[in-house]
């Protein structure tokens, strides 16, 4: 038997050329879509256009009046959880998989996913207990 040869295929210059042609075409339309949609489009402006809007109701008070953090830490909280819930998806999907190579590999993996579920209900127990979802 011959002995197979693995060949380096090196990357010239001119290998680019479809792809800078192509970002070439895409910078050209949206510059072309932008400059075009300044200098067609129709320029009536008035106190009504220029006042800020917001969901079609009057503005009241100051945008930047600051929020309470208990509308930032339960958002914390839900990304936090959710995340953590997502992470159970795969290994409930592979479990029956897992419990075909063996049962200890199986009671193994289950293990493990009580003792994560333990930490994380912990974790829901500290911030019930600490009042962060009460909105008082």
């Amino acid at each position: 038997m011959a002995a197979e040869v693995a060949v380096a295929t090196i990357s010239a210059p001119h290998d680019y050329l479809p792809i800078i042609v192509q970002l070439i075409v895409v910078l050209a339309f949206v510059g072309g879509t932008i400059l075009a949609t300044h200098f067609l489009g129709p320029k009536r402006k008035s106190k009504a256009k220029l006042d800020p809007f917001e969901c079609g109701i009057e503005i009241h008070g100051n945008a930047r009046t600051p929020f309470s953090i208990k509308y930032f830490l339960v958002a914390i909280l839900f990304v936090l959880f959710d995340v953590e819930i997502i992470f159970m998806y795969p290994w409930a999907v592979n479990f029956k998989e897992n419990l075909s190579v063996g049962f200890e590999a199986g009671m193994n993996n289950f293990i493990q996913m009580s003792i994560f579920l333990g930490v994380v209900l912990l974790g829901f127990i500290y911030v019930i207990k600490k009042g962060v979802l009460k909105w008082d």
